[in-house]
């Protein structure tokens, strides 16, 4: 898989997260949505929480190792050069 399809992947996944967590917490501070559907509600609403910070997760994390990586190949090239041994 291309690079640049993983990051449109992960764009994508990130989204679908937010929109699902905000669709979540949209329907648990509605007054109707939870009087009218009652414990069933609310689970539907938590549902689509947890199910939105699943879809993130992934994406944190690829993004947490590509700032590692870059990390280190920063630190890589402010080493001072070896002086050769004879």
């Amino acid at each position: 898989m291309s690079s640049i399809v993983m990051i449109r992947l992960l764009k994508t996944s990130i989204l679908l997260g937010l929109c699902l967590i905000v669709t979540g917490h949209v329907l648990i501070v509605s007054s109707y949505f939870t009087s009218e559907y009652g414990i069933k509600g609310i689970i539907t609403a938590a549902a689509c929480i947890a199910i939105g910070v699943f879809l993130s997760l992934p994406t944190k994390i690829y993004l947490t190792i590509l700032l590692m990586e870059a990390e280190k190949r920063y630190l890589k090239s402010q080493q001072p050069p070896r002086a050769k041994s004879r």
